[in-house]
């Protein structure tokens, strides 16, 4: 399995290279989270040692259990939905929570970590492609989130996020990437407490149409472990 993730690894790398190429980007601006739902910790430290610095999990439970058995070999970040009674467990433990997608999770992320003495990392999630389905802020209503968060201690307002719809041509998510990014370069320096350095778009089936429009972190787990295996469900 090892052997398989770092020729996975090696051959993501390559094409996050040739997708920052192709548009006059640095590759180095981009960063490889490695999506770790339903994986072992042992994938988790194969990557790592395959040149990931970066993993990301959706559950908190399995966040805290992955994160005590890996140690320290990579920067965690929590990229799924989080509930408000989850928060306390989460804050200090990630670098970046990629998911806030309302402003009272903002709010008390920001009261707690305060409380805590600590400033948390979060990207404010925006729902661009406006599914049902998707949670996060409407497009038009982020210059108001932006002017509300903006101020919260214990919030770092790091950056945007979003999830493209799934579809089997990436060139259809083009239009959701763009828009994103569009965002991302309006909130710049809008709002001083707004640093906006982390344009957070792209997974495995479209990350390098997202690495062409600006994305700097994408956010890849079954082109790096193969496809998933819930253990739960047999």
């Amino acid at each position: 399995m090892e052997n398989i993730i770092r020729d996975n690894v090696r051959e993501v790398l390559t094409r996050i290279e040739s997708a920052a190429t192709r548009v006059g980007r640095d590759p180095g601006s981009v960063t490889l989270l490695a999506a770790t739902k339903n994986r072992s910790p042992e994938e988790v430290i194969d990557a790592a040692g395959a040149g990931v610095r970066v993993a990301g999990e959706n559950r908190v439970q399995e966040l805290m259990a992955k994160r005590e058995a890996v140690g320290g070999v990579v920067e965690w970040h929590f990229i799924g939905h989080l509930q408000r009674n989850k928060v306390k467990q989460v804050l200090g433990v990630v670098e970046l929570i990629h998911s806030v997608d309302s402003v009272s999770l903002a709010l008390d992320i920001g009261e707690r970590a305060e409380m805590q003495g600590l400033a948390q990392g979060v990207l404010l999630q925006v729902n661009v492609s406006g599914e049902d389905t998707k949670s996060g802020f409407e497009p038009e209503e982020l210059r108001g989130v932006l002017h509300r968060l903006a101020g919260v201690k214990g919030l770092k307002l790091e950056g945007l996020s979003t999830i493209a719809p799934m579809v089997e041509d990436p060139e259809e998510c083009r239009w959701v990437f763009r828009e994103l990014a569009l965002l991302f370069e309006d909130a710049k320096g809008r709002e001083e407490g707004a640093r906006m350095r982390v344009l957070s778009m792209g997974m495995t089936g479209d990350f390098e149409v997202a690495v062409e429009e600006g994305s700097t972190c994408v956010r890849v787990g079954t082109a790096l472990f193969g496809p998933r295996y819930d253990s739960r469900v047999g």
